[in-house]
């Protein structure tokens, strides 16, 4: 009995450690997973680039993407900033009303929709609607070798299947960021002026005095990172795909999550840079632009 209860312990250290080293290793191979993806999704977008300044696609593969993630975005950007507009009115008019400062409501809406709620929101819906629709028609292709026939024919893939893609997110979601803005300032303005009576001249004085060009240059110029994000990322997800429609689906739910994690990212870095930038320019806060 005292050489059994002598093994117990060790028996169950043993198990602890083996447990601790179990937890370590799964860790480990995830960091190193990680860092392959990354290494990998850099190789591929400098590969991208190369062909984007060498060689620009022709014109029938860059207009049905053009169309695909612009035109047919343009609805639900719209109706995303619309009532984005009439939430944050909605909210913020409690609070406003409670400190007598209703006629400041104008400055606080139009300077969030058009410095962060406009971008984030119209770069979220274009992960969600086009980030993942690439993601699955360059799995799909994956999946069903059209892939490696492209390469067979001498066509580069990344040529043909990226490059348009990505130039299609960076130049269109401007326009789909102005958009957003543009309807959230309409929803906010028609809720808080005609719904809620707040005063139509002092809601639009504050807005003009408050809301710069500043602001709305930051707003379009983080779009163009948030655009090239989302398309690096869902096509890196679709050439990547692995065998089988599980593996399909699972690229174009990736492609979203990574895109979406990516955008917060960074816009806090973007917010954190072009705010020095601010301040060192205009260091007591002065006539911004415009």
């Amino acid at each position: 009995m005292t050489t059994s209860a002598r093994q117990q312990p060790a028996s169950q250290q043993l198990g602890d450690s083996g447990a601790v080293y179990n937890w370590i290793s799964d860790w480990g191979k995830l960091v190193v997973d990680a860092l392959l993806s990354l290494g990998d999704m850099a190789i591929f977008t400098g590969r991208m680039f190369v062909w984007l300044f060498t060689s620009l696609p022709r014109q029938g593969t860059i207009l049905p993407n053009f169309y695909h993630v612009g035109v047919l975005s343009l609805p639900v950007v719209a109706l995303t900033g619309t009532f984005i507009g009439m939430v944050l009115a909605n909210q913020s008019y409690n609070q406003f009303r409670d400190l007598g400062l209703e006629s400041q409501m104008g400055a606080v809406i139009n300077y969030s929709l058009v410095r962060e709620l406009g971008p984030v929101l119209a770069a979220t819906m274009l992960a969600g609607r086009v980030g993942s629709a690439m993601a699955a028609v360059l799995g799909t292709m994956r999946v069903t070798e059209q892939i490696d026939a492209l390469t067979s024919m001498g066509a580069n893939p990344i040529h043909y299947l990226v490059v348009p893609r990505f130039l299609a997110c960076i130049l269109l979601i401007p326009a789909l960021t102005i958009m957003a803005d543009f309807m959230g300032i309409v929803g906010g303005y028609f809720y808080a002026v005609v719904m809620l009576g707040v005063d139509h001249y002092q809601y639009l004085s504050n807005s003009r005095q408050f809301v710069s060009g500043w602001d709305f240059f930051v707003g379009i110029f983080k779009s163009l990172f948030f655009g090239g994000t989302i398309a690096i990322v869902s096509c890196y997800r679709g050439f990547n795909c692995t065998a089988g429609a599980e593996g399909v689906g699972r690229a174009a739910t990736a492609a979203f999550v990574f895109s979406f994690v990516l955008i917060l990212v960074i816009d806090l870095a973007l917010n954190i840079v072009l705010q020095s930038i601010f301040l060192s320019i205009w260091p007591y806060g002065g006539k911004k632009l415009f």
